[in-house]
Parts: C-alpha cells; sequence; structure tokens
C-alpha cells in the first residue's frame, strides 16, 4: 500500500486522462463539453456559484459535518488521501501508508513541502492535532467524529511521518479520510477557537476564505502558492481563476433564471424540470455526480409504536407505491432504489421483491397486527390509539419534486389506512423533532464513502448522540446480530469476506423492513458552457474548481 512521491506524480500523469474521459461521461445536456475543449485554459476572473443547500453555520467541516459543508470546503482544505475515478484510494496530502499486521497501527508519510495559506507548515503534528480537534467532544463534531472514532492517539514521529494507533482494526480508515469533513486544517487556525474557526477556516487549498456575509455569500480568493491536488489532477499549479463568489440563492427559479441570465457560471440543485428544460436548450452543461453512501430513502422508526411490529413495517412498505412519482416528477433524472446503498458504491445489495406494492398483504398484515378498527376516512387504529406516522420533512433540504413524491407516499399509504402526516419544518426545527423522537418516518440521507456508512446508520451504537447531538441510526435498528457483522466488516480488510458481510447486513435491514429506498441521493449541477475544467470529486461528489477557467 505505500506509495512514494515519484509514484504519485506517475499516476496523477497517467490518471489525467481517465479524468477527463469520466467527466465527458458525465456532462450530458451539450456537446460543450468542458473536457473536450480544444482551447488553452484562460488566466484570471471570478467564478460565481449559486448554492441551493442551506447556507452553513460553520466553514469548517470538523464542526458537525453536513453536505453544504463539503461543498464548499472542498475549495480551500484538502485530504490525507482521495480516490481516483475507478474509486480507488490515491495519495493527497499524505504521500504513502502503512498499516500493521494486526491492523492497529497506521503509519502515513506526509509531503514535506506544503505550508498552510498563515504560513504553518503542514507536518504530523499537524495531523494530529486536526484529529484531536474531530474527537474533542467541544469541536461539536458528527460525521468527522464518527469517522476517526477508533483512533486512539496519534504519535509524531517526525515531520513526515504520523503514526496512528486505533483500538480496533479499521478497514473504512482510507475511504474515511479521503471526505472533506476529515480534512486537515492549519492548527494556529484551529487554536483561534470555534468562532473565528467557522468563520474563516485556514487550509493548504487552491482557494483562502476572505469574506463570508452571512446570507449572501462568501468570497474566495486564489492560493498563488498553491502546487498540489490529489494524485490524479495531472498538474501542481495554481488555480487559473483568481477568486469564486459562493452565493446563497436558496429559491430553484431564481438560481436557474440567474444561470440562464449569465449572473452566475454553475448552480448545484438542479431541479429535475429545470434539467429538462436545460437539456432541450442545449446551452448549458450538466455534471450529474450522484453521492457515494446511502441512498436517499425513509427511515422508519422501530424505537417505538407502530414500527417497533415488524407487521406494521412491511405494511407500510407493501402500501406505498413511489415508482409512479419518480417516473413522472423527476423527468427521468432519478432510477429508483432498492438498496440501502448508492448505485455508486460497488457493494450495494439490493432485493426488489421486497418492494413490490401489493395493498391486499399490507390490509392483511395491518390484521394481524391488531389494527382492525378504522374511522370515516378509513384510518385505522387499535386500542382506541390512531395509526398516525408523523414525517417531519425539512424544507432546507428537500426539493420540490421529492415534497410532491411523500405526497404521493401519504396517499397511498392512507389506502391501508395509515394517517401519514408531513411535517414541513425549517432545518433547526427538523433536528429538534428527531432529537425528541417526534417522528415515525424520516428522510435523511447520510453521505459517506464505503459500505461502512452502515454501520453509521444501522449499528445500536449510532443510537446514542455524537457530541453534536445528532444519532445517525434514524431507523433506531438495534439487532446484536447486525451489530456483530457490521463490527465485523468494518475490521475485515480482506475484500470476499468483508463483501460478503456487508450483504448479510444489508439483507438484515432491508428484509426486516426498517427502510424504504429511493433513489440516489442526486447532485446535479448545471454550468454554462464558458465555465471549462470543473471536475466533480470521486470522492463524495463534490465540485472542485483548481483546474476550472471562464472560456470568452
Amino acid at each position: 500500500m505505500p506509495a512514494s512521491r515519484s509514484r504519485r506524480r506517475l499516476a496523477a500523469l497517467a490518471a489525467s486522462s481517465i479524468a477527463a474521459v469520466a467527466l465527458a461521461a458525465l456532462a450530458g445536456c451539450t456537446a460543450a463539453d468542458p473536457s473536450t475543449s480544444s482551447g488553452a485554459p484562460t488566466e484570471g476572473g471570478t467564478l460565481v456559484y449559486a448554492t441551493g443547500d442551506a447556507e452553513p453555520s460553520c466553514l469548517d467541516p470538523h464542526v458537525g459535518g453536513n453536505y453544504p459543508q463539503a461543498l464548499i470546503a472542498g475549495q480551500y482544505l484538502e485530504s490525507l488521501v482521495s480516490l481516483d475515478e475507478s474509486r480507488e484510494v490515491v495519495p493527497w496530502l499524505a504521500t504513502g501508508w502503512t498499516v500493521s499486521d494486526d491492523g492497529l497501527t497506521w503509519e502515513f508519510t506526509l509531503r514535506d513541502d506544503v505550508s498552510f495559506t498563515d504560513g504553518t507548515p503542514f507536518d504530523a503534528a499537524a495531523v494530529k492535532a486536526n484529529i484531536e480537534h474531530l474527537q474533542d467532544p467541544a469541536t461539536q463534531s458528527s460525521t468527522g467524529y464518527l469517522a476517526v472514532g477508533k483512533i486512539a492517539s496519534v504519535e509524531v514521529v517526525s515531520d513526515t511521518v504520523a503514526r496512528l494507533h486505533l483500538t480496533a482494526p479499521d478497514s473504512a480508515l482510507l475511504e474515511s479520510f479521503a471526505q472533506p469533513w476529515t480534512a486537515i486544517q492549519s492548527p494556529a487556525g484551529i487554536a483561534r477557537g470555534m468562532d473565528a474557526n467557522c468563520q474563516a477556516p485556514i487550509g493548504t487549498g487552491p482557494f483562502v476564505v476572505e469574506e463570508w456575509v452571512a446570507q449572501d455569500h462568501v468570497s474566495l480568493v486564489r492560493n498563488d502558492d498553491y502546487h498540489g491536488g490529489p494524485a490524479d489532477r495531472g498538474r501542481d499549479d495554481a488555480a487559473y481563476l483568481d477568486g469564486i463568489e459562493w452565493r446563497f440563492i436558496p429559491d430553484s427559479a431564481s438560481r436557474y433564471a440567474a444561470l440562464q441570465a449569465g449572473e452566475v457560471d454553475i448552480i448545484d440543485n438542479a431541479q429535475p424540470d429545470t434539467l429538462a428544460q436545460a437539456d432541450e436548450g442545449g446551452a448549458l452543461v450538466e455534471i450529474d455526480a450522484p453521492r457515494p453512501g446511502a441512498s436517499n430513502r425513509l427511515e422508519l422508526n422501530a424505537g417505538q409504536a407502530p414500527f417497533d411490529d415488524e407487521r406494521v413495517r412491511e405494511a407500510f412498505i407493501r402500501a406505498v407505491d413511489v415508482n409512479d412519482g419518480i417516473d413522472s416528477l423527476f423527468f427521468g433524472t432519478a432510477e429508483r432504489s432498492y438498496s440501502a446503498l448508492s448505485s455508486v458504491e460497488p457493494l450495494a445489495y439490493a432485493d426488489e421483491s421486497l418492494f413490490g406494492t401489493d395493498l391486499d398483504a399490507a390490509n392483511a398484515l395491518l390484521d394481524e397486527a391488531g389494527w382492525t378498527e378504522r374511522d370515516a376516512d378509513g384510518i385505522r387504529s387499535k386500542d382506541g390509539v390512531p395509526l398516525v406516522l408523523r414525517f417531519p420533512v425539512s424544507t432546507n433540504q428537500s426539493i420540490p419534486a421529492e415534497q410532491s413524491l411523500f405526497e404521493q407516499v401519504q396517499a397511498t399509504a392512507k389506502e391501508a389506512g395509515f394517517d401519514v402526516r408531513i411535517e414541513p419544518v425549517d432545518l433547526s426545527s427538523w433536528y429538534g423533532a428527531l432529537f425528541a423522537n417526534e417522528y415515525e418516518l424520516v428522510s435523511a440521507p447520510y453521505t459517506k464513502i464505503g459500505p461502512d456508512v452502515l454501520r453509521i446508520l444501522y449499528h445500536s451504537d449510532s443510537i446514542t448522540p455524537a457530541p453534536s447531538g445528532y444519532f445517525a441510526n434514524l431507523a433506531q435498528l438495534s439487532d446484536p446480530q447486525l451489530d456483530a457483522l457490521l463490527t465485523e466488516a468494518a475490521s475485515e480488510s480482506e475484500p470476499a469476506a468483508r463483501a460478503a458481510l456487508y450483504e448479510q447486513a444489508q439483507q438484515i435491514i432491508l428484509g426486516g423492513f426498517h427502510a424504504l429506498p429511493l433513489y440516489d441521493q442526486q447532485n446535479h449541477f448545471l454550468h454554462s458552457a464558458g465555465l471549462q475544467g470543473v471536475r466533480a470529486m470521486p470522492t463524495v461528489s463534490t465540485p472542485w474548481f483548481a483546474d476550472a477557467w471562464l472560456a470568452g
């Protein structure tokens, strides 16, 4: 597994053509494909990015750890390792690594020619400070905290060697270090305190945070001293762009109108109808980059009635019909999933037979479970308690097509006697409902590289909140057999054995009707044909602008 710096540069040269081919496959709305541009890159200019994701409350992805943070943090922070287009781990800030036979000691060799943009050197002490920052409860980390949970200590062997001592083998460690939520920051920046670091984290990346005007934009400027990137980048020079203006435009129609008017260069969260319209017009380029980790799915809260009864869980899943809704509402931009994992994940397991709509079977299951009484509207009850399912939906995270799909779930479930009560709330209230256990249904996509996301989402340990207060096991699934499989898989390094363990785990999750898979987590970007060289990172599908330029 070790990789020397010379091998790193050879890998970069070899992978540059692969990256271009992969990007060509992603761009689907027009022949104006940036990867096939014959023009030379143009220096200068400020790219304007418009995001529809919720504005981060902190630009430091160590704090909390959500996807909007990952979107922007990748422009100014870098990771120890990355993934190439075949999803193989490649060097980044770390040039190589070794692991002991017992899996309990990892040694990372680091680049010796990198400094943070505040002048602090990148070294083993910085790696130690970052891991300790993630593990400190005061940081209020969730995603990063869970990713480094097995690291007991970090030993600074030398400036360029960091030795990690683990409490148990971690087959997902490299995948975890490829994520933006574990990216490396200046220890001096961290030492300023949370408020200052949230406002402007200091990294080694191609851009630097210059200004954050809340509810409006973040200004990023080029790091003129940048000479890095993951091993498959293909160049190691500074960015072509002078900077990036990262605007927050929550309304999807306003974002698209701004793109059409040339006021912005690229938008995220492009809606299905917008994508269809853009495809017809042919003047824009789409990047379709589904996120890794879990699929977009509904979790059924098995920690309380009525879903503590498997018969009721199965009845709900047999009652609802989502296929027609996905077909009609998403204009062909989303394909129905039958897996708990994203289709991006090689170890995704699916069993379509578990999710066939069968109203007769649903009714029979509910009768058997004792939900036999019905009111005038057809809603079932048991011992005088109506069959109500509280379904809080974050308006910051759910797109209009998805909200309409949830309404179809509501309507078809009612035919079997379920009263699904959709509760649109802001993100803060949504988290509040989860913390208070005031839900029976929830849609909570989780992005993480690799199948270890199943341990995060379904191991009983994840019912206990992280320091941020968030708990990931929203299905509240507590099964000793599943726990044992997920624990063993997280320690298993042999590929075939690891795959078999994760397949068994997914069979328990899906076979117990704990989740209703819908489709991959959607990640559609639209940009003008004049924006060239933008890349969706193979890690968590965020855009990277170190090699982008504005043509014409």
